[in-house]
């Protein structure tokens, strides 16, 4: 089959799929379930021209092992060739098997098929088995009708004479098999052809194995209850995921983009707009959001006030007042109210596709258990048919078992048919399914990991640090005053026009455009203030000490016309320029005597090494912080401190306030590198790094979990980070921690449950003591139950097994009184 693609040559050939080998992509598992309401996931609305381009209907998974969900893409003719393509996986979990209509990563963007699955593939087609296969799993109610013809057959010794049933069972399984049994057989066909040995196959193997020994209603049952359960699987699967489908539904796939000529004239009453796709929006346009409209990107209200509400991004439940000047982020839901904004950011860069961005990228990145299961899953499929064969062969040797069933005894090939189906790892393959669901959970809450292994690592720290500036204080600094203590003349003005103007002036200039706190606190200090115009030639910046810049003026007076050589940053980097040790004494010395005392944090500047000006902030905790630093240390039972580069006096007035015992301070951004690094080396446990992102990146980089915050936080600290806080504070940590412990001991109870479904099914089904499809109901029970227990990280987590029960316990009273509430009481008729 010749192909167009522009893939470098390969040994494999990619294949040209026919419609006959197409599944509907509103298909979950084998099956679609567009007939079947509640298991219908929503569409995702994407902005425009930001959708895959057409995509065939069917896609056939020969490199993958991934379950995925919503792919929406359009209908294309079926001689269609699959070409690489960029679209949406929402993976959540690797089954250790496959299901053939989803679709999967691939190298050079194809879809490779090896020759001898090509070849079954062509002979498919020739015959009309794909056509026919694809008929019968478009339709779910062909499959809910097959599983109905088979339990009336099961039925039938108890209902019809005894000389009626076998020719009424034989009937009905000669119509019900082939509705389930065309598509098994081609699934397993296809992988056994590429050499996959996985639950498809297994699946068909004992079904057609057991209907060849004449039991045809036991493999036919086999195959619907497999089906079904695999649907119900899906459901619960993707309720996992609903809160990033729900961020994806609050974009609106177009904006109204104002004409505008003059921004000035900009006015309610007289506007002139055109509607534009979301993802061709470009920064500085003017929009209109009406009420009951989604902002589309992030933006800053030109004119015009509104009540937004941003709880399904940060999960900040009350609305909150938006005015002329205000930032909103994309997503934002206009409550009431007209505004006029101004784009700040592209689609791309936008807050919410971010969020959904980081969201779906974590549940696709697999945790340690995941990455082993799939390298342990298709060795493990292939050990359980070897062992299902020695059964069969060993059995009767060892146990006197007859190889065939006996009204007296059940055969040995019966009882490997039933190994074969109960030792599959459906349910181990689904255990990781927890850390997805907690994923969601976290996001509902503004709180974005970089995937399940996240979890893993949280739970293991046992120390937390906290940046101090910006983390456990508002980093809202406030510039109380100005003041010179070295080189400056009293008697008379030594500089233009007066000392704390020219300092002021000069701190501006090397100041401006910075993202630092104190650097912020400067600019608006000067706003609005006549200071002498600075001119900055040269500039330099030293992370953890301060910068140092040249600069000229054209004021009069100022410097005597010729170029500064300024420095501003901490006592100790402004005390280090000096060459004598005297005149260091006396810059220290004039700081401990200031007038404003030592509470403040203070930067220093100093000019040509000679005049050192001292600037005083004021930065207070933030709101909240000593109850977050509490539960940490009585709930969650970590070790707390703090590292800052403040010097002593700022950062024990801030560590007494927030109620943290233990504090470092004066630390360069190596200081705190090292302090990260060596307290898990020393302790043997992990420590979580929390920061704003500013001058922390390396310290968060090296933590075992970096946990910043998004809004202040770089582009660097966003790309190391582990955790981003949507949210402007702390609260989310301890939830963070709480929700990390919970997961993990989800997995876990996952594992167990999982080894114990396989172990009771197997152990059952090799002694003799259930039916083939009792065991397929045993096994594909242990697997629901596994993604019913996956949904409870879901729930808020508690910090100990006792809580957990009692929330247990208080929902069961809840339901047991809503139960009785509405039965309805039955009163006895007057006498």
């Amino acid at each position: 089959m010749a192909s167009t693609s522009s893939s470098p040559p390969s040994t494999m050939t990619p294949l040209r799929l026919p419609l006959s080998l197409a599944v509907s992509p509103a298909r979950t598992r084998r099956l679609r379930v567009n007939s079947l309401h509640p298991f219908r996931r929503k569409s995702l609305i994407f902005p425009p021209n930001s959708l895959p381009k057409p995509l065939p209907t069917r896609i056939f998974p020969v490199t993958c092992h991934s379950k995925t969900t919503d792919h929406h893409h359009h209908h294309h003719h079926h001689d269609q060739e699959i070409h690489g393509h960029d679209h949406d996986h929402d993976h959540d979990h690797d089954h250790g098997h496959h299901h053939h209509h989803h679709h999967c990563h691939h190298n050079g963007g194809e879809f490779m098929l090896t020759k001898s699955q090509l070849a079954f593939a062509d002979f498919a087609k020739a015959v009309k088995w794909t056509d026919l296969a694809d008929f019968l799993r478009e339709h779910l109610e062909l499959c809910c009708f097959s599983t109905a013809l088979f339990l009336a057959a099961a039925a039938c010794p108890y209902l019809l004479p005894k000389a009626s049933v076998k020719p009424v069972q034989h009937a009905l399984a000669l119509v019900a098999f082939p509705l389930v049994g065309v598509s098994a057989s081609y699934d397993a066909l296809l992988d056994i052809a590429g050499g996959k040995v996985n639950i498809h196959v297994l699946m068909a193997l004992a079904a057609f194995a057991s209907a060849f020994m004449g039991n045809s209603l036991e493999g036919g049952l086999l195959l619907a209850m497999f089906n079904l359960a695999h649907i119900a699987e899906e459901y619960f699967t993707s309720r996992s995921k609903v809160d990033v489908k729900e961020l994806k539904e609050n974009y609106p796939d177009f904006a109204l983009v104002l004409e505008v000529n003059n921004q000035k004239l900009l006015n309610f009453s007289d506007l002139k707009y055109h509607e534009v796709p979301v993802s061709e929006l470009e920064v500085g346009s003017f929009l209109l959001v009406k009420a009951g409209e989604s902002v589309p990107v992030d933006c800053e209200v030109f004119k015009g006030r509104s009540t937004i509400t941003i709880e399904h991004l940060t999960g900040e439940v009350k609305p909150v007042e938006r005015d002329v000047g205000d930032s909103i982020p994309g997503g934002a839901r206009n409550i009431d109210g007209m505004m006029i904004l101004k784009a700040k950011k592209t689609w791309k860069e936008s807050m919410l596709n971010k969020i959904v961005q980081l969201t779906e990228e974590a549940q696709q990145r697999k945790p340690k258990l995941q990455r082993w299961l799939d390298q342990f899953g298709e060795n493990y499929s292939k050990a359980v048919i070897i062992l299902s064969v020695a059964v069969a062969l060993i059995g009767p040797i060892l146990f006197k078992w007859p190889f065939f069933s006996t009204p007296a005894c059940r055969g040995s090939i019966y009882r490997a048919l039933g190994l074969m189906v109960a030792a599959s790892p459906c349910a181990l393959a689904v255990a990781p399914l927890a850390y997805a669901t907690a994923i969601s959970a976290c996001a509902k809450k503004g709180i974005l990991l970089k995937g399940g292994h996240v979890f893993d690592s949280l739970a293991s720290c046992h120390t937390i640090a906290f940046d101090k500036t910006g983390t456990l204080t508002t980093g809202e600094f406030m510039c109380k005053a100005i003041e010179p203590i070295h080189g400056h003349e009293a008697t008379t003005s030594c500089c233009v026009p007066t000392c704390e103007k020219e300092a002021l002036a000069v701190a501006a200039a090397m100041e401006k455009g910075t993202t630092h706190p104190i650097g912020r606190a400067v600019i608006n200090h000067s706003q609005e203030k006549d200071l002498p115009a600075v001119y900055v030639e040269s500039f330099e910046n030293l992370p953890g000490r301060g910068l140092f810049a040249t600069l000229s003026s054209t004021q009069p007076g100022f410097g005597g016309r010729q170029e500064l050589k300024a420095s501003l940053g901490s006592v100790e980097y402004i005390t280090s320029q000096f060459n004598s040790t005297s005149e260091s004494q006396k810059i220290k010395d004039a700081v401990i005597k200031s007038s404003y005392g030592t509470d403040l944090v203070r930067a220093a500047l100093s000019v040509n090494n000679k005049k050192v000006t001292l600037f005083h902030f004021e930065d207070k905790p933030r709101t909240g912080t000593k109850d977050v630093i509490l539960e940490l240390k009585e709930q969650a039972k970590l070790h707390v401190m703090m590292l800052t580069g403040d010097h002593e006096l700022s950062a024990r007035r801030v560590a007494d306030a927030v109620g943290i015992d233990e504090f470092h301070c004066s630390l360069k951004p190596e200081d705190k590198l090292n302090h990260v690094t060596n307290i898990p080396r020393d302790t043997g446990r992990g420590l979580v790094m929390v920061g704003d992102g500013i001058n922390d990146a390396p310290a968060l980089a090296a933590a075992t979990v970096g946990v910043v915050l998004a809004q202040r936080a770089s582009a660097t600290a966003i790309a190391v980070a582990d955790i981003l806080l949507l949210q402007d504070n702390i609260s989310g940590v301890p939830f963070c921690i709480a929700k990390s412990r919970q997961t993990t001991s989800l997995v876990k109870l996952n594992v167990a449950l999982a080894l114990c479904s396989i172990m009771l099914a197997s152990l059952t089904s090799v002694m003799g003591f259930l039916p083939l499809w009792l065991t397929v109901l045993l096994h594909e029970g242990g697997t629901l139950l596994v993604c019913l227990n996956s949904i409870r990280a879901l729930e808020e987590p508690t910090w100990s097994w006792r809580a957990d029960i009692l929330q247990v316990f208080n929902k069961f009273k809840y339901l047991l009184t809503s139960v009785t509430k509405n039965t309805p009481t039955i009163q006895a008729a007057p006498s």
